[in-house]
């Protein structure tokens, strides 16, 4: 699964310059210009690591950040900022940074600091719990949870929704699934896909996270954070 990085700048070459680099180095990119909308978006919890400039209009980094962990959001935040004294970046890591990047700064050595970011987070490399929005899949456990809600589902549906989870934001197909999660089984067809994709969504509806699992006609299935896409669109 790729890491999802969500960069905040106001600027509008750093941002494209970001995305472009990041994505070379196998990273999914999100990028936003303003306070208000970094907030909404990392609040939803569904990035792994947070590139967060601190001058930003409508509300500052450290006001974003501030807010973040007031409200439980432990995702990783690195700041940006062209202020390299010691009592900023002190007040950086005081209100729950990560890491602290100066500007002008390496690409090399961002890069370098988001992969140590993100090995901290799953030191092992696995990434062990896969999440979309509020959805935790658990590759250890075999369990999934929405919120604090248990999702029972049989070691077959979990392979499929763990495909599904683990492929986030990309549309995956049902040959892919097939492959994936029955292999070489000659009795599996892309109908006995169809119908595990039902029991799935079955039993996510059952604690509200249906529309985590949308089917995109005539390519195969989307797994992606409601909430976040309901931001975006909005944007």
């Amino acid at each position: 699964m790729k890491p999802r990085v969500l960069v905040v700048d106001d600027e509008l070459g750093v941002r494209k310059a970001l995305q472009r680099g990041l994505r070379a180095e196998g990273m999914d990119v999100v990028t936003t210009a303003d306070g208000p909308s970094a907030l909404k978006l990392a609040g939803t919890g569904a990035f792994d690591v947070v590139l967060l400039d601190i001058m930003l209009p409508g509300l500052s980094g450290y006001r974003v950040l501030q807010q973040l962990r007031a409200d439980g959001v432990r995702t990783p935040v690195l700041l940006v900022s062209a202020k390299d004294g010691e009592i900023d970046q002190a007040d950086g890591f005081d209100l729950g940074a990560d890491g602290y990047v100066v500007k002008p700064f390496s690409f090399v050595v961002l890069v370098a600091q988001l992969k140590a970011v993100l090995r901290r987070v799953s030191p092992d490399g696995s990434r062990g719990v896969v999440r979309v929005g509020e959805l935790r899949v658990d590759r250890a456990t075999k369990s999934v949870r929405w919120a604090d809600e248990p999702v029972p589902l049989s070691p077959r549906e979990f392979a499929l929704l763990e495909v599904l989870v683990g492929r986030a934001g990309t549309v995956v197909t049902k040959d892919e699934l097939l492959r994936a999660v029955w292999g070489d089984e000659q009795a599996a067809t892309r109908n006995v896909v169809e119908v595990y994709v039902g029991y799935v969504r079955r039993k996510l509806d059952a604690v509200g996270a249906g529309a985590v699992v949308r089917t995109v006609r005539g390519h195969g299935y989307l797994a992606s954070d409601p909430q976040l896409d309901e931001v975006l669109t909005a944007g």
